[in-house]
């Protein structure tokens, strides 16, 4: 996203990570700081559901 999130934005979200746009830098010539937000739990626990249907439908 580009707008200003704070962790509380992100709580509840079902996707791994959120990219954080304004979080991200240009440092020197040849290094970028990426920003990611995450709720760990929720976000593991949907992938775990993704790869369980992954393997069921095999």
């Amino acid at each position: 996203t580009e707008d200003p999130i704070v962790s509380s934005d992100i709580v509840g979200n079902t996707h791994s990570c959120i990219f954080d746009a304004g979080g991200t830098l240009v440092m020197g010539g040849n290094m970028i700081k990426v920003l990611g937000w995450y709720d760990n739990e929720y976000g593991y626990s949907n992938r775990t559901a993704d790869l369980i249907r992954k393997i069921a439908s095999l």
